[in-house]
Formats: C-alpha cells, structure tokens, sequence
C-alpha cells in the first residue's frame, strides 16, 4: 500500500513539473528523443554495414579470383588445342593466334595473378608449368621447321631429280622393245608408288608406310644393277648411277622425317598435353581453395548480417520502450487537462452556463486555452446567436451546392453522349503498347542513373563503365523518342477516325478528273517505290458527293497497299479500274498483285486496329477508315477477294448522288470472298 502511494506520489511529481513546461517544449522534447534514436540506429547500422562491407569485400574479392582461374584454364584449353591444329593445318592466321593468345596466358599469369591478394602466393608452380607449356611450342615449331626442311631438301629434291632422271632414261631408249625397257617401267611404276607413299607418311605420320615406303626404294634400288647391265648406251647408264645416289638422299630423308615425327609426338605429348594437364591440376587445386574461401566469407557476412539484424533489434526494443514512457508522461500531462477543457466546452455548448472551466491558472498553453473558454462562455448568448445564423447561411450553401452538382451531372452526361466510345477503347488499347515500353524504358533508365550515381558515390567508376552508362543511356533515348513518337503518331491517327463528318464539304464534281488530281498527288510515294499504277477510267462520270472523303478512300487504299501487299519494297503493280454500274451508282475496283491476305486476315481486314505489320509502325486503321467513309458518308458497298500469294482485289459500289445523313452505326456491308 506506501509502495502504490509513493508511485503515484511520484507520478503526481512528475505531472506537476510536466505542467510546468510549455507544450512546445514537450513535444520538442519527444522530438529530441526520436533525434537521438535515430542517431543509435544510425550508429548502429554504419558499424554493422562497415563489417558487411568488409565480408562483402573478401567475397568479391574471393569470386574475382576464381573468375580469374576459370578464364586462365580455359585459355590454356584453348592454347592447347590452336596448337594441335597448327601443326595439322599451318598457316600463319592461326600462327598468330596462337602468339597472342599465348602472351594472354602469361600477360594473366605475371599481372593479374601475380597482383591479386590470394593468388599472388600460390602463382609460382603455375608460372612455372605455363611456361613449360609455352616452352613447348617453340620446340616443336623448331621440329616442324626441320620436318619442312627434311622433307622439301632431302625428299622432294630427290623426287624431282629422280622424275628427271626416268625421263631422260625413256628418251634415251631408241626402240619399244630394248631390253631395258621392261625393268625400266617396273622401276618407274614402283617410284610412283613410292611418291604417293612418301605423301601419305608425310600427312599421316604412319610408321608402316615408313616402312613401306623404304622397301619399295629398296626394291628400285635392286633394280639399278640389272638396269646397268641392259643400258643401250653412257647416257642411260650415267643417269642410273645419279638415280642411285637420289635413292640415297630419299631414304635418309624419310629417316630423318620418322625421326622428326617422334619428337615431335613426344613434344604434343609432354611438353603441351602434359604441363597443360598440370596447368589444369594446379588451377583445380586453387579453385577448389577458392570456393573454402568463399564459404568462410559468406558465412562471414552471413554472422555479420545476423549480428546485425539482432543489435538493431536491441536499439529498437530500447528506443520503443523509452519513448512509449516518456511519451505517455507527456500524453498524460496534455490529455487530461484537454479533457476538462472539453468537458467545460460542452457545458457551455449545451448551454449549462453555471458550470466552471478548471486550469485556468496553469501557465501552460491549455491554461490559456481555459482562460480563452471562460472569456467564451461569457459572451455564450452572442455565441448561439451566430450559430444560428451560420446554420442558415449553411443550409444555403448546401442547396446552391446541390444544384452545382446537378448541373455537374448534366455536362457529364452531355460530355458522354458527344465522345467516341469505340475511339476510347481503341486509344487505350493502342497507345497502352509504347507508353508502357517508354514507362518501362524510363524506369530501367533512372534505374541506371541511381546505380551510376553510387558508382561514383562510392569513387568506383572507370572508363568502362562510364562508356556502358552512355551507351546504355543513349539507347534508352532512342526507345523513348522512338515509343513515344508511335504514341504521337497513334493518337494523330486515331484523330483522323474520330474527325467530325460535318467537315467534309459536297459538291457535284467529274469523278474523273477528281481521281486524276488524287493519283497526282501520290505520285511521289509511288516513285520512291517499284510499283507500277495504271488507272483506267472509262467515260466521264458526274457525281453530286464529296469528293474530299473520296479522296481519303483512294488514298488510303494505295498508301495500305504499298505497306501491306508489298513488304521489303518489292516489284510489283497496282490496278485501278473506274466504270458505271447501272443508271445510279459507279464501281470502283482497285487491285494489287502483291502477297494476298490469308483467309483470318480478311474476316479482320476492316476491325479498327487490326494489322499483320504492328512491329513495323501498323496502326490498323487504313481499311477501316475506307469502311466508315464508303459506308457511312459516301453511302456505298465493299467487297474483299484476296489469297496469298495472288494478290487482293476490292470493289466499291457508290451511288451517284451521296445520302443527306449518315446512318448512326454503320452495317457490315463488306462481303469476302474466299478464294481456294
């Protein structure tokens, strides 16, 4: 019981020095204390993003050098093999390669290596064994240069000699039927035999040939002998002795190149195969290292975040019990007294004028605020008095409020029976497509700005990336003007469908005469073209019509052709053919032999906004403005007959004399013609 009776002597304490102070200052007060949370949660959060920002930093630098170790193997994989190819197919392109990919792999080895933090002491034995490795190739490019040698000096040499020498054998022979005639194409049939041998082991490196081949020079060389012996004359037996000495050279020459095959193998084997796959083991080694490492920095940075996570937590729980305290004295401190206040102020509007108004005098703003109410309930009666007449002048404010919101509804009806219902549909069908790409494009680009912004926050921006950011920025440019300039283009369109009739002017005109000043003028789009336009109008015809939506109709009908029927600016030709039909109305048929339409693109073909050319800047609204125009202002009938690949014919039928009014909503008057 003394514990409860001191806590509320405390509280009452701590009312009265409450009361003491302003409001002001109170709130103030709690305004600090969210200050100086703020400034713990801050302290907080730096000191736990410096420690994630130093795991995060050991990650990084953990993932770059295993990045670094993938793109070293795989350069050496393909070292490796641009060398096995070089020495199957020599040229100097791959010869380059080859040396730039190779000072690659040691430029990553010496620098890059050399200078990361982790790599730098585990770089030596794969120094060590890439250039082993590029030691290798210059070895073998030394054997390949004395394969070459061997084989053009001592073989090719000796071949050719000894084509010669059979030669001047045969022609020193007088007749068919000498003596020597017989061995001497025996030999001549095994040296050819040997010549393609000799090519072969050459492009295949085959120890049997090898030896194939030196058994058929023995054999050639067995028959010089019996060759002496049947010459005719010093001629032949002088060539026989240099052919002998040829068969020398040749043999010593396939020995050499049997040797040169060896060590070269040897060499692809050891020196390239070998020290590669040591490159690979070594790199596997420090790759699996890598992936330690980078397990014990993400676990770090996961600690980090966690411990974090959990001190935040701390400070927030802290902070929140704090100020709910300190915040409830000061609620207290201003709630009660506001409370009396209200109460008296309810007396007075209630009109119990005897009752007191308490706190009048603290000397706080509520004490004020009391004074101000018992200043009030004295002049209550004048009070009441402009209340009354405020509720009358409010009651006159509500009716004129009335009729504005009556005269509100009947324009919004007005507004509703004069708009386009189908034309708003249709503008947010259209427009919806490149305002959302330019939205999306906008967005990515202020994405981008915000990353380049803490790029160069945080001091971390190089030429690349600036370059990127430019690049990246001007394209983003480009799709803006470009989605917004078809948005523009879209809603200038979807004007021209929604354009009152009322502006289009009658008149009685020759329909010939009209059509020629309409073909006139699409003259230079057609000439910018491969098409050809013949227009054939058979007599002078007088309508009583308008000819400025006429007009629109031919010019929309061939502008849609260009477009449609003949995409990538083929060749091709347009037909208009001009005629009476009957006593009171003219046909009109205009043709293209250009690609046709399938059969769902004419059952569409005049829906407004259906196009098979969308991604090319097709609004799909050509035919259809040719269908309201026809069928609605000029009074007219169409008929479609089209197929892929035999092009589209479409016939208008138009009355002389054009109707007074339009129909309200036009019918289907458009008949298709399937054709098989």
């Amino acid at each position: 019981m003394q514990r409860t009776t001191a806590g509320s002597a405390g509280a009452a304490s701590a009312h009265q020095v409450m009361r003491r102070l302003p409001i002001r200052w109170r709130v103030l007060s709690l305004a600090a204390l969210n200050a100086i949370v703020v400034f713990v949660f801050a302290a907080v959060i730096w000191d736990g993003a410096r420690v994630l920002t130093d795991a995060r930093n050991e990650l990084q630098q953990t993932r770059n050098s295993d990045r670094l170790l993938i793109q070293l193997e795989i350069d050496a994989v393909r070292l490796q093999g641009l060398i096995h190819r070089f020495f199957t197919q020599p040229n100097i392109d791959l010869l380059m390669e080859i040396t730039g990919l190779r000072e690659t792999v040691m430029t990553t080895l010496k620098v890059h290596a050399a200078a990361d933090p982790i790599l730098k002491g585990a770089a030596e034995p794969l120094v060590h064994a890439t250039e082993r490795f590029v030691a290798g190739f210059s070895d073998l490019r030394n054997v390949q240069s004395a394969i070459s040698t061997a084989y053009e000096n001592q073989v090719l040499r000796a071949v050719q000699e000894m084509g010669g020498l059979y030669a001047i054998m045969e022609n020193g022979t007088r007749e068919q039927s000498s003596l020597i005639w017989p061995s001497l194409s025996k030999s001549r049939e095994s040296f050819s035999t040997t010549l393609v041998l000799t090519n072969a082991f050459y492009l295949t490196q085959a120890r049997e040939i090898a030896e194939e081949i030196l058994k058929n020079l023995e054999a050639i060389e067995n028959t010089i002998p019996v060759m002496l012996d049947l010459a005719d004359n010093d001629l032949q037996r002088g060539a026989l002795g240099a052919l002998a000495y040829r068969i020398v050279s040749w043999r010593l020459g396939v020995a050499n190149l049997t040797e040169h095959f060896t060590t070269r193998s040897h060499l692809l084997h050891e020196e390239i195969d070998g020290n590669q796959q040591m490159m690979a083991r070594t790199i596997d080694t420090l790759s699996d290292d890598m992936r330690r490492r980078e397990r014990v920095a993400y676990d770090r940075f996961e600690n980090a975040l966690a411990n974090m996570y959990l001190r935040i937590a701390i400070a927030a729980v802290a902070a929140l019990f704090i100020a709910v305290l300190i915040g409830l004295a000061i609620t207290r401190s201003i709630v009660g007294p506001l409370r009396s206040l209200m109460s008296g102020m309810h007396a007075i509007v209630a009109g119990h004028y005897g009752q007191t108004v308490h706190d009048t005098t603290a000397r706080d703003e509520i004490g004020e605020m009391a004074r101000a109410v018992e200043v009030f309930r004295e002049n209550a009666i004048a009070k009441r008095q402009a209340e009354i007449e405020l509720k009358a002048s409010k009651e006159n404010a509500e009716s004129a409020l009335r009729e504005l919101q009556e005269t509100q509804r009947s324009l919004i009806e007005a507004e509703k029976l004069a708009a386009l219902g189908g034309l708003v549909a249709g503008v947010a069908h259209e427009v919806n497509n490149p305002i959302g790409i330019s939205l999306t494009v906008a967005s990515s680009f202020a994405r981008r700005c915000d990353q380049f912004s803490a790029a160069i926050r945080d001091g971390a921006v190089r030429k690349s990336t600036l370059d990127e950011f430019i690049s990246g920025s001007q394209e983003a440019a480009k799709q803006l003007v470009a989605n917004l300039n078809r948005a523009a283009d879209l809603i200038q369109a979807f004007k021209q469908v929604a354009v009152d009739r009322s502006h289009a002017e009658r008149r009685v005109f020759e329909l010939g005469e009209a059509t020629e000043q309409i073909v006139a003028s699409l003259l230079p789009a057609l000439k910018r073209s491969a098409i050809a336009f013949n227009v054939d109008i058979g007599e002078e015809i007088n309508m009583d019509s308008y000819p400025g939506p006429y007009g629109q109709v031919l010019t929309n009908l061939v502008l849609n052709s260009l477009v449609h029927a003949f995409p990538d600016r083929r060749a091709g030709s347009m037909r208009l053919a001009i005629k009476r039909s009957g006593p009171d109305h003219v046909e009109i048929e205009f043709a293209d032999d250009g690609i046709g339409m399938s059969e769902e693109t004419q059952r569409r073909a005049f829906e407004p906004f259906f196009t098979t050319r969308r991604s090319h800047g097709g609004t799909g609204l050509g035919l259809h403005i040719v269908f309201n125009i026809v069928t609605r202002r000029l009074g007219g009938r169409l008929r479609l007959d089209s197929a892929l690949g035999r092009g589209t014919t479409l016939w208008i039928r138009l009355p002389l004399t054009a109707p007074r009014d339009e129909p309200a909503e036009p019918a289907q008057a458009a008949t298709l013609t399937h054709s098989a």
